[in-house]
This record gives structure tokens, C-alpha cells and sequence, in this order.
């Protein structure tokens, strides 16, 4: 069969969606008490020990990049967690994951679909860390919350550059959708087959297997992609590919760190400037021999520099 979008009704309950949700978070101010009938309910893992927590600094919130899911980040979380002694929640943005599906996928959406998720948990102040989109989102929430941020810490992307490189991601939705693999066969197998059909088109082996972490098996036994590839494609080039110009003026004066990958063009070594225009405290550090995803391609160093921001705010 071809691979098409999986419905999570089964976990969550949606919500529908509409663009009135961006044009009200735009136009007046965004506060812990939002709710809206827009947002989607996320699905979240969490690391606390209540031997080891250190109940006087704030949660830190994960949020991982496009194509990406909350498990990506289950040893670093672990290790932030060990190591600072806060209690980590990594979050599984809306159409990613164990998420909820949407039609809209915008930085607006996504930042209140945290909210959301923030209320719920009870949590009134929290610091952020995102990668790639989930930096935008964090970015974003910082900008129309800044009351309920800490601090911010953002991996390889910025508010005032988009990389080249980004516009080829729509190869890759392309690519997964044209999928096919025949219900009933064993995981490994799709997996393989996967991987094969990918492999004309996604030469990176690397990328081929990150992509693959979202196939799953229905109850049926068919299989499928848990992203929902036509909203991510059709939201792509107009609210995923760049920063929200409508949030031009609004300021985060909190702890900002933004973290770069020396060989990725996400982020430049001269865009520090511009970044403080929207986050007037920003550092920016770049590692040595790390691309877009700084965090798996040097998680020692990564670790270490994210760690000591966090035991310093």
C-alpha cells in the first residue's frame, strides 16, 4: 500500500484548526491563561527522579526539530537531567510523533499547543530548549510569553537566517510519501525496504535512518509514517521554512543561549548581532566539527556547554 498519514485519533482527541488562531496571537498579547480551541493535545515524555530533582530550578522543556519526535532525545534528556538535577519534559510537536495531526502547522500554533501542554502540567515558568524548528517554537513562545520562560536555549537555527539547504527538505516528503511496502511483514524488513526505496534519493545513510524512525505498523499490519507529510509539505515553504516576520519588535530579555554547528549554515557567526535584536542577552557558541544536529554529532561537548548555561540561570 502507499503510505499516507496516520490518524492518532486513537491516542489523542483532535481539534480543528484555522488561521484565525495566528491572526489572534499576532494582534494582541499572549499570556499563561490562553486557551484556545485551536491548539492540539502533545504527547510528552518526562525524566524526574525525586532523590536527584532540584526543586529550585525551573523544568526544561525539549523540543525536537522537523521529522523528529520526542524519542530522539530520550539519552540526552536523560543526561541533562542527571546531570542539572531538573526535571526534563520532551515534547512531541503537533503532526510529529505521538502528537495529534493537524491541517495548519505554524510557530504560532506550535507555541500554543505548548502553552497548552504547560497548563495542564501546572507549570508556570519553564526553560526551553529547541533544535532546528523546535528552536523557532521555543523562540516564538519566548517572544509572546517571556513571563513564563526562564530561559531560552536554541540549536542551529536563528531568527534572521534560513539556510539554502532548507528548501530541499521538500525532496524529502516526496521521497516518504512515495514509500511502498506491502502489510503484514516484519518491522525489520519495512524498515530494510524503506531504506531501499530511500536510497535513490536520500544518499545520507544517516538521514535515510532518521527518516525511518517514524515508520510504524498499524493494528492492521500495514505500515505508514506517524508524521503527517501533507501538512508539513503544504505549510512548508510559508510558515516552516522561515521565522514569522509579523513578531518583528517583540523582545525576550531573558538568558539566551544559541548554539551552532561549525560546519552547518543554519546559523552565522556573524548573525549575533541581529539575533539581540529579539534577544538582547543571546550568546552564541558554535562547536567544532558539528553540523545541523550538533546534539547527536557531538553530544559530550553539546552536553557540557547546554549544562553549564542551565547550572549558571
Amino acid at each position: 500500500m502507499l503510505l499516507g498519514k496516520l490518524c492518532h485519533n486513537n491516542v489523542f482527541r483532535c481539534r480543528q484548526t484555522s488561521n484565525a488562531l495566528y491572526q489572534m496571537a499576532v494582534l494582541r498579547p499572549f499570556s499563561a491563561d490562553s486557551t484556545t480551541s485551536d491548539t492540539v493535545d502533545l504527547a510528552y515524555a518526562s525524566y524526574e527522579s525525586t532523590a536527584n530533582e532540584n526543586c529550585s530550578k525551573t523544568p526544561l522543556v525539549i523540543l525536537h526539530g522537523l521529522l523528529g519526535s520526542k524519542n530522539n532525545w530520550n539519552s540526552m534528556s536523560k543526561a541533562i537531567h542527571r546531570t542539572t538535577g531538573r526535571k526534563v519534559i520532551s515534547i512531541d510537536a503537533r503532526n510529529h510523533g505521538d502528537s495529534c495531526h493537524s491541517s495548519q502547522h505554524t510557530y504560532i500554533h506550535m507555541a500554543h499547543d505548548v502553552m497548552r501542554l504547560l497548563k495542564k502540567l501546572g507549570l508556570s515558568k519553564v526553560s526551553l530548549l529547541g533544535h532546528s524548528m523546535g528552536g523557532r517554537t521555543a523562540m516564538v513562545l519566548s517572544l509572546l510569553c517571556s513571563d513564563l520562560v526562564s530561559s531560552l536555549v536554541v540549536i542551529d537555527i536563528s531568527p534572521v537566517k534560513t539556510s539554502p539547504q532548507i528548501f530541499s527538505m521538500i525532496n524529502l516528503f516526496d521521497a516518504m510519501a512515495g514509500v511502498s511496502i506491502r502489510s503484514g511483514i516484519a518491522m525489520s524488513k519495512a524498515r530494510k525496504l524503506a531504506d531501499d526505496q530511500l536510497k535513490s534519493i536520500i544518499p545520507d545513510i544517516n538521514l535515510r535512518n532518521f527518516l525511518i524512525t517514524n515508520l510504524v505498523q498499524t493494528n492492521s499490519g500495514s505500515y505508514t509514517w506517524r508524521v503527517n507529510i501533507p501538512a508539513l509539505k503544504e505549510n512548508f515553504q510559508t510558515h516552516i521554512a522561515s521565522f514569522p516576520s509579523t513578531l518583528k519588535g517583540l523582545q525576550y530579555c531573558g538568558p539566551s543561549l544559541f548554539v551552532g554547528g561549525s560546519l552547518s549554515d543554519y546559523i552565522g557567526k556573524n548573525d549575533l548581532q541581529d539575533i539581540k535584536e529579539y534577544f538582547p542577552l543571546a550568546d552564541l557558541i558554535f562547536v567544532e566539527g558539528a553540523g545541523h544536529w550538533v546534539h547527536s554529532q557531538k553530544p559530550e561537548k553539546f552536553l557540557e556547554i547546554v549544562c553549564k548555561f542551565l547550572n549558571e540561570k
